[in-house]
């Protein structure tokens, strides 16, 4: 069935873009992962947003658009070399949320769906399921990777980096500003801002410790409670798992045969429980709370040092100056990177952040100006 010709070529060429981006995404993935039976989940969906493409791609040139080019863009480029560097689950909670905001992306095209492209979108998971019970059967493990559920990953963690050093840079920047409003002397100007630095740090590096420390001890009290259920109720839990895997989208029949497999191993089913029943990787149940707390200091720091460097070099209106320009660029930056995560276009996400983080300059900036005087 053809389409409806009234739908834009806008339209047609996002739709071609995005099932290009998502191949180069998907086969990056599988370059990137070492496990033969997760890789071969990956080639399969690459090679169907492949197929997505070229289906677009024709349907452009039957609209008379020739020459359209299946490259990436900057954003998926962005994307496969983190997962070259860092690990395919560096990037999978990001795709696990895109495959999910356009799951019913094609359900206003009719030839898409009769070429059976809104059902692949919508079953991308099912999909999965079903590539992995074909391989022999993953371990829950594999199929929480796959899906891009598994807590703690890296993907998590480039996203902590990012709003870390953005905290650090927006207040010690509304610290600056606030004593500059007041009109300090650069000396005092630059005290104010080193120790806005290593509080501030201290601080984030402290609640970091104490939230990953409590989340270890909750997540291990819940699992040590699912284990003793399996040893106390395993038909029951076997029960539970299949009723999860059939509002997954796999048939009685699948699931059964996947939960048995599962249960052959105590370790595999208190794994997959953990993962699917509590939302909770047994594996990696938030990293170590010391690296937490370094890291978070390290990001903070990294941030709020912007603001506060060109007072070491320049004095007066300049240091002002530069401290605003050097704090400005650091925004857009961070504000570029932040739509890595958000799937926001660069320049809404890097203008955005710019706006926000100078608004709060600008308030305390005049708040201090006004105590200044006020105490003159």
């Amino acid at each position: 069935m053809t389409a409806p010709v009234s739908t834009p070529i806008a339209i047609l060429r996002g739709y071609f873009r995005s099932e290009v981006d998502a191949a180069c995404i998907y086969a990056s993935l599988a370059r990137a992962e070492k496990e033969p039976g997760v890789r071969e989940v990956y080639q399969r969906l690459a090679a169907s947003e492949t197929r997505h493409a070229a289906f677009w791609q024709a349907r452009l040139v039957r609209e008379g658009v020739r020459g359209a080019k299946a490259k990436p863009r900057w954003r998926a480029r962005t994307l496969a070399v983190i997962a070259r560097y860092f690990g395919p689950a560096s990037i999978l909670p990001y795709l696990a949320r895109i495959e999910v905001a356009e799951s019913h992306v094609y359900d206003g095209e009719p030839d898409a769906v009769a070429a059976g492209m809104s059902t692949d979108e919508y079953g991308h998971a099912r999909i999965v399921q079903a590539a992995a019970i074909a391989a022999g059967g993953l371990s829950g493990k594999n199929l929480a990777v796959i899906e891009g559920r598994r807590r703690g990953n890296n993907g998590n963690a480039l996203r902590a980096a990012v709003l870390g050093a953005n905290d650090g840079l927006v207040s010690n920047l509304s610290l600056v500003m606030g004593v500059v409003g007041a009109m300090v002397d650069e000396r005092a100007i630059l005290l104010t801002g080193i120790a806005g630095l290593i509080a501030g740090a201290c601080s984030m590096a402290m609640g970091e410790w104490l939230s990953v420390s409590s989340a270890r001890e909750m997540a291990r009290r819940a699992i040590a409670a699912e284990a003793a259920a399996i040893a106390d109720t395993p038909d029951l839990e076997k029960q539970d798992l299949v009723v999860i895997y059939q509002a997954k989208g796999l048939d009685a029949a699948s699931a059964r045969q996947l939960v048995d497999k599962l249960f052959q191993s105590s370790a595999d089913a208190l794994d997959s429980l953990s993962r699917e029943k509590l939302g909770i990787d047994p594996n990696d149940l938030g990293g170590s709370p010391w690296s937490a707390a370094a890291a978070s200091f390290g990001l903070f720091a990294l941030g709020a040092v912007f603001p506060v460097l060109p007072f070491f070099i320049l004095k007066g209106t300049l240091a002002f100056s530069a401290s605003f320009a050097l704090s400005a660029l650091a925004l857009l930056g961070i504000g570029a990177a932040t739509s890595l995560f958000t799937g926001r276009k660069m320049a809404f996400s890097a203008l955005r952040q710019l706006a926000i983080g100078l608004a709060a300059a600008l308030v305390t900036f005049a708040l201090g100006h006004l105590i200044g005087v006020s105490i003159s």
